[in-house]
């Protein structure tokens, strides 16, 4: 079974909200829709569930047009959860799940045993058959909502369609409707198409996602090829650093403070983040808010330290992911450096790859940079190098390198030098 979008325009009067939407949904798959508020995401749904009738473009189950399936044919194939649950008459949450019996029942006919067990089983499914005897309007709005699904399966769809089902709900009602959506499709073969506004939940949940901006399809495909930081920059206008959490290996969208922004002043002293690892990233955030111009290298692409540098426009030396520090990489190194007032050198990992940091960071030295080595006494347990880092850490506090071991102690020795320029400029100044 396939449910596929061919091309579809769709208009509310004069007004074109959907473009071109074009994709397809395999049986047993959860779909997720995402974009912004106006995106064409309600429309989508509507389309599909024959609310709305495309101008242009099909929709196709099984090959067959959507628009030419009998009505009580097509209630029998697609069931709708609205993003408005709302009722407002005392039933009991049993009688609300068998009202999606009614494509299967002739005209006055009752429900029968056979009606009554389907609904009871769509009700164990979504966990809510303790409620059956509860009025409807008595329900909190994550009960509620397992009520409608139930209603919903209780048609016995093959095409189950949600508009946002865990908006406004609790974090447990979230998790278990997603998680109820998931076995649908992997126990009961259903096609799941949901609207969700959380990315991280449907990151977690979803097989395959489809982006709409602007009514158009901006990114279609898995979580990775469509929840960057360039997509959701692009569609939502906003600043998010998107990675793959350690545990889980999905993907997490987490969103960059506006006022992280850079606000570097021509008057404070440029910082160089000799980093990498996301050792460099918090420090990026809490130097260019407190307005000092920042630098940093050399890291691999992909780094989280890379990314937080893209969000904050600092310049950035990158090298390939798990590749060792070029001599190209290495120049261009030296030559942020040679423009900074202090380098930094944060608790990276050193292994063989990145050696070439640290020998960086004895060139600053023979520049006559001041040099401050954050978290120097925990080397030991950073040397990948077999000793070899450790030595020239060692060797660098020797020849003059500071050691802090905290972003606090950092901070204020970064001051004490900012004064001291300051101090040295305004002597030259008035001679």
């Amino acid at each position: 079974m396939t449910l596929e979008i061919k091309e579809v325009d769709a208009y509310y009067g004069l007004v074109k909200v959907l473009t071109s939407v074009d994709f397809s949904v395999a049986q047993g798959e959860l779909l997720g829709v995402i974009g912004p508020n106006g995106s064409g995401k309600t429309t989508l749904l509507r389309a599909i569930s024959r609310i709305l009738r495309p101008k242009v473009g099909t929709i196709l189950l099984d090959d067959r047009d959507i628009l030419k399936i009998k009505d009580r044919e097509f209630s029998r194939n697609f069931a709708v959860v609205p993003q408005d649950t709302a009722v407002n008459f005392d039933f009991s949450a049993l009688d609300v799940v068998l009202m999606g019996r009614n494509p299967h029942l002739g005209r006055l006919e009752l429900e029968t045993d056979k009606d009554l067990s389907i609904a009871k089983r769509s009700m164990e499914l979504t966990n809510c058959w303790h409620l059956s005897e509860r009025p409807i309007t008595e329900l909190s709005g994550g009960e509620r909502q397992l009520v409608i699904i139930a209603r919903a399966l209780t048609q016995e769809p093959r095409v189950l369609l949600l508009d946002e089902p865990t908006s406004h709900l609790d974090i447990n009602y979230q998790i278990e409707i997603m998680e109820l959506l998931k076995r649908l499709t992997l126990q009961e073969g259903l096609i799941v198409i949901a609207v969700i506004h959380d990315l991280n939940l449907a990151a977690q949940y979803c097989d395959r996602l489809v982006l709409l901006h602007k009514g158009e399809i901006a990114a279609a495909g898995t979580q990775e090829e469509v929840l960057t930081a360039a997509n959701i920059k692009n569609a939502f206008g906003a600043n998010v650093i998107a990675k793959r959490h350690a545990l889980t290996n999905l993907c997490y969208v987490s969103p960059v403070p506006s006022h992280l922004k850079s606000n570097a002043s021509a008057a404070k002293a440029t910082i160089h983040l000799i980093c990498g690892g996301g050792e460099g990233a918090s420090l990026m955030h809490v130097l260019t808010e407190k307005g000092y111009k920042v630098t940093a290298g050399v890291v691999n692409l992909l780094d989280t330290d890379y990314e937080v540098a893209q969000l904050l426009n600092i310049p950035i030396v990158t090298e390939a992911p798990f590749s060792p520090i070029s001599d190209d990489a290495f120049q261009a190194h030296l030559n942020l450096i040679d423009e900074a007032d202090v380098v930094v050198l944060c608790g990276i990992p050193v292994g063989f790859g990145n050696l070439r940091n640290l020998e960086a960071a004895e060139a600053a030295l023979e520049m006559c940079k001041s040099v401050l080595v954050l978290d120097a006494n925990g080397v030991g347990a950073r040397d990948f190098t077999g000793g070899d880092a450790t030595k020239r850490i060692n060797e660098l506090k020797a020849k003059g390198a500071l050691p802090v071991m905290t972003q606090v102690e950092m901070l204020e020795m970064l001051k004490l030098i900012q004064d001291s320029v300051a101090k040295v400029v305004t002597a030259r100044s008035t001679t």
